[in-house]
């Protein structure tokens, strides 16, 4: 089985001069989750290299045991100051695609039109799609037959009053919850901070930070064809 991950290469948030990036959580623990099952796992990103890692994820009340496992990892380390350029990967070489949050991905994915064209061809060729906390933004300007693909589907992702209580409403350049309403997609949420995953299919989408184990095991299980 091969999973292709696809990282955020953007870290600045906004015009605040702050960094961001991909979440550190959102990368380790669905990244442990595939290589403990044995999944060949591609790291891509759109500039290729190493990736940005939001500076609030590494600060010591965002570490778990998969970020801690993480940072003593050299090979996993070196691996991702590897990253391939989503320009040179293909849909036809993986079994599923996965895309970890972070703010970063609100700015770049959202809009690439390889990440686009990429999550349309794994899409098309039936193959699961996954993506978790601000991740699921990749989503927002994929179609399918002329209409977003997430229209009529259920989904979810960062919720507004996540976004306000991390203060960052005004900095974002959207409100996902929004965003995904607006395309058409059934959107749900639970509390705020709570792990919660919806599969719609082959589509697999995750709350926030503490979704993205779930949302990579439910990924698992249909790369093992469990029910």
């Amino acid at each position: 089985m091969k999973v292709l991950m696809i990282l955020t290469s953007h870290e600045q948030l906004g015009d605040t001069g702050n960094k961001t990036g991909f979440w550190a959580e959102e990368f380790a623990a669905p990244y442990y989750v595939f290589a403990d099952a044995g999944v060949s796992i591609t790291l891509a990103s759109p500039k290729g290299g190493r990736p940005p890692i939001d500076p609030n994820s590494e600060t010591e009340d965002a570490q778990t045991e998969a970020t801690e496992r993480f940072y003593k990892d050299d090979a996993l380390q070196e691996t991702l100051s590897n990253t391939v350029k989503l320009s040179e990967v293909s849909a036809d070489d993986f079994d599923a695609v996965f895309y970890p949050g972070g703010h970063g991905p609100m700015w770049d994915l959202a809009e690439d039109k390889t990440s686009i064209r990429l999550l349309e061809e794994f899409w098309q060729q039936g193959k699961a799609v996954a993506a978790v906390c601000h991740a699921p933004a990749v989503l927002l300007n994929a179609s399918l037959v002329g209409k977003p693909l997430i229209a009529g589907r259920a989904v979810t992702g960062f919720s507004n009053s996540e976004e306000e209580a991390v203060e960052l409403t005004s900095v974002v350049p959207f409100l996902l919850e929004d965003e995904l309403k607006g395309k058409g997609a059934r959107y749900e949420k639970t509390d705020d901070w709570k792990p919660y995953v919806i599969q719609d299919g082959m589509l697999i989408t995750g709350q926030n930070p503490a979704s993205s184990e779930p949302a990579a095991k439910a990924l698992l299980h249909i790369l093992n064809g469990e029910p």
